[in-house]
């Protein structure tokens, strides 16, 4: 999976930050798994064309998040997913998107009406998808 990692420059999003997002979601997703070895900071840099700095930015977020473990010697490894803990942590990831939508909205003076015909659109797209 770690070889997948898309990398774009016109996201507004700091590379680092891709790079970390991309692993916690397949880590969630059960694309990585418990134990898994994630590849060498210097390997992934090399590979994603980026610097030493941004990988290593990437998995010490990981590792503060509680995502991965370092282990001296021997590298990154993914770490047993409590599901209860893991249900938590995206759930107040989409409390957060959530509520910068409805502060969004708010400027736009949407109602709640349009906003929720807004997240039934989002919805069935990716249900089509």
């Amino acid at each position: 999976m770690v070889s997948g990692i898309v990398i774009t420059n016109t996201a507004g999003i700091p590379i680092y930050e891709q790079i970390k997002q991309q692993i916690k979601d397949a880590i969630l997703s059960g694309e990585l798994v418990n134990d898994e070895a994630l590849p060498s900071i210097r390997a992934l840099a090399k590979d994603l064309r980026v610097s030493v700095i941004t990988t290593t930015r990437a998995y010490a977020d990981l590792v503060a998040e509680g995502f991965v473990a370092n282990v001296p010697g021997k590298g990154y490894f993914v770490l047993p997913r409590d599901s209860s803990l893991v249900r938590e942590q995206v759930l107040r990831e989409i409390e957060d998107h959530l509520t910068t939508a409805a502060l969004r909205a708010e400027i736009l003076h949407l109602t709640p009406g349009e906003l929720h015909q807004m997240l039934d659109i989002c919805l069935d797209t990716q249900e089509k998808s």
